[in-house]
């Protein structure tokens, strides 16, 4: 397995960024009769996460996700990382290539 990290151009200051997941979210429960004290705390999947790039990003997310998955799978790493794993290099440069073509530099992936 091989995993780049995914990077998208910001929208304001035009540098590459990337989401990072510093701590679980937090789902709590609300009720209308009573008062509920659960709060479970809930990874995100590397889809969700790069959803959270809508906004930020100068390209849909819905349309990275489309082309990534394609060739390999969004994951989160060890570090709350944006990643995209491959099963080998030619995906790895396939999925750079169809990249470059249709976002050209806007979406990027790093080692």
């Amino acid at each position: 397995m091989i995993r780049f990290r995914l990077f998208g151009r910001c929208r304001i200051y035009h540098d590459p960024v990337t989401p990072v997941l510093r701590a679980p979210a937090q789902i709590g429960w609300e009720a209308w009769f009573r008062s509920i004290d659960l709060v479970t705390p809930q990874k995100l999947k590397g889809k969700e996460l790069l959803q959270r790039t809508r906004g930020w990003w100068t390209v849909d997310p819905d349309d990275v996700v489309e082309m990534v998955e394609k060739h390999g799978r969004l994951v989160v790493g060890q570090a709350g990382e944006l990643m995209v794993e491959f099963p080998d290099e030619k995906a790895a440069k396939a999925l750079s290539d169809a990249l470059d073509e249709h976002f050209g530099d806007q979406v990027l992936l790093a080692p």
